[in-house]
């Protein structure tokens, strides 16, 4: 799933930003949207991968860190800003990533003697 957000947020901005009532105006905006967002899927992505490849928990723990701060961020704009459906979506497939990824990191840890 990063992976795609993060192709779709690199290479078309502007469908991306559009589905979410996001209007990107300039060269500015689309070098912000496919730095910042695409990046940050596609960061997202690569330490998944690793952890998964790896077996190594701390890429999912930092994969969990970015993934908590996005949905923190979520929650304070549904106070300040008010509440919105696709707000709402994203914050409850981003906290269901982090129980799953928590999940693999609990699985990943060598068990106590």
């Amino acid at each position: 799933m990063f992976l795609v957000l993060g192709i779709q947020w690199m290479f078309t901005p502007e469908a991306a930003a559009a589905r979410l009532g996001i209007e990107l105006a300039g060269p500015a905006a689309l070098n912000t949207a496919r730095g910042d967002l695409g990046g940050l899927f596609m960061a997202g992505c690569i330490l998944i991968g690793l952890g998964l490849r790896t077996g190594e928990p701390r890429w999912l723990q930092a994969a969990v860190v970015i993934i908590a701060s996005v949905a923190i961020g979520r929650v304070v704009g549904l106070v300040l800003d008010g509440f919105a459906t696709q707000s709402v979506m994203g914050l409850s497939v981003e906290i269901a990533m982090i129980f799953v990824l928590l999940g693999l990191v609990a699985k990943q840890r060598p068990e106590a003697s």
